[in-house]
């Protein structure tokens, strides 16, 4: 199966409408990947050329350790971390840094191999805060006051089994409902409703993977896409019916990028060795257009922007074609870090905690402005920019950075 360039152009120009209309409310940033869980944020209004140093730093504060990124919205900035085995979802101020309220439950921070604490980011749906513990701990709380809203446990409520590094799926909410996998013998993936956490359907086999659900349009009705440990499965929202599942096996189990949907195609991608493919999907099929190992996305995802993906193939920046697979870049300079793109520009993090802007474009990689901005190692949670701020996490510190020109 092949994608044509005439048919990409035509579901690019279909598609940029809901996009805008979408992010017209502002540049907040409320969940995993921003409003669209794209990894793209519609802001262009910031400094794209920094001093050696790097932009301003604003402020700076001691989170806790864990590898969570942040959630904006409404001047409160969200996120997770872990102190001697207890468990923070904190909200800051996101002009001063200051700690409004910080919300407190034992969760042991232990990993098999040395990444303790949280994963999940914080998915901030107007007064509601989500959160998901590496232990399966779901909380509801209030963004107001951090008050306790309602809770469920993943292994007690629903017989919910661990993966080997931990929940790490960000909650969806998809309308009225929240998504996310379970892990558990005919549950594995749950909607609650989230107001109360009612079960609104349940169903499912699959152990859970560490890579966030994606909702979209399929045919005439909404479909989460729920990259799990064995696969892509597209489901009905509205009764988690599965209408299609594509087999997709990676060493541990580990698929951890969140899908990118444009139109009727996914692309998917996995480390340790596994590769990535596109994927064309109906209301009842995933079938495959193109698959390559040009693309390894070990955590962190892809962004697609004008007709190319722009990712970190275990150790390298690359950029890919996404019509053809075919790779038109690589570079080591970020080793395996993370981004998002803003003013068809890459924000990109690397995992010793440079900093850094680049265009996204195939032509090749031309870097505007760098700056070592934190240090350590494993500085793996995305970068986020909102609202004329970039914020950027080590394994307990979080800062943030000044680029509104003001």
């Amino acid at each position: 199966m092949t994608l044509s360039r005439r048919k990409f152009a035509a579901t690019l120009a279909l598609s940029a409408p809901v996009f805008a209309h979408a992010q017209s409310e502002g540049f907040d940033w409320p969940q995993w990947r921003g409003p669209q869980r794209n990894g793209i944020t519609l802001e262009k209004d910031f400094i794209a050329q920094w001093p050696k140093e790097g932009p301003r730093r604003l402020w700076a504060a001691k989170v806790g350790i864990g590898f969570s990124s942040v959630s904006v919205a409404k001047g409160k900035l969200f996120t997770m971390g872990n102190t001697s085995d207890v468990d923070h979802v904190m909200c800051l101020d996101t002009k001063s840094g200051k700690l409004l309220w910080d919300y407190k439950y034992p969760c042991s921070a232990a990993d098999p191999n040395g990444y303790p604490g949280p994963r999940c980011t914080p998915t901030v749906d107007g007064n509601f805060v989500f959160t998901l513990s590496r232990n399966g701990h779901l909380l509801c709380l209030s963004a107001a006051n951090g008050a306790l809203l309602w809770t469920k446990n993943l292994l007690n409520d629903f017989g919910g089994f661990i993966p080997i590094w931990g929940f790490a799926g960000s909650p969806l909410v998809e309308g009225n409902l929240l998504i996310l996998e379970t892990g558990a013998a005919n549950r594995s993936v749950v909607a609650l409703e989230k107001q109360t956490g009612r079960v609104v359907w349940a169903n499912g086999n699959f152990r859970a993977g560490y890579a966030s659900p994606i909702a979209f349009d399929l045919a005439r009705e909404r479909a989460v896409a729920v990259f799990s440990a064995g696969g892509l499965t597209g489901r009905a929202v509205s009764n988690g019916r599965v209408l299609w599942h594509y087999n997709w096996p990676t060493s541990y189990d580990v698929n951890a990028a969140t899908p990118i949907v444009l139109d009727d195609k996914i692309f998917i991608s996995s480390g340790y060795g596994t590769g990535c493919a596109l994927l064309q999907v109906s209301a009842s099929a995933a079938k495959l257009v193109w698959q390559n190992k040009a693309m390894r996305n070990h955590m962190n995802s892809c962004v697609l922007w004008q007709g190319h993906l722009y990712g970190f193939d275990e150790n390298q920046l690359r950029c890919l074609d996404i019509i053809t697979g075919v790779v038109k870049w690589s570079t080591p300079a970020y080793g395996k870090g993370s981004l998002m793109l803003a003013d068809g520009r890459l924000l990109l993090y690397g995992e010793r905690g440079r900093l850094g802007l680049a265009d996204a474009s195939p032509a090749g990689f031309l870097e505007s402005a760098a700056a070592q901005i934190l240090g350590g190692s494993s500085t793996w949670a995305p970068p986020v920019l909102s609202n004329g701020h970039i914020y950027c996490r080590s394994a307990a510190d979080l800062v943030c950075l000044d680029v509104s020109g003001k």
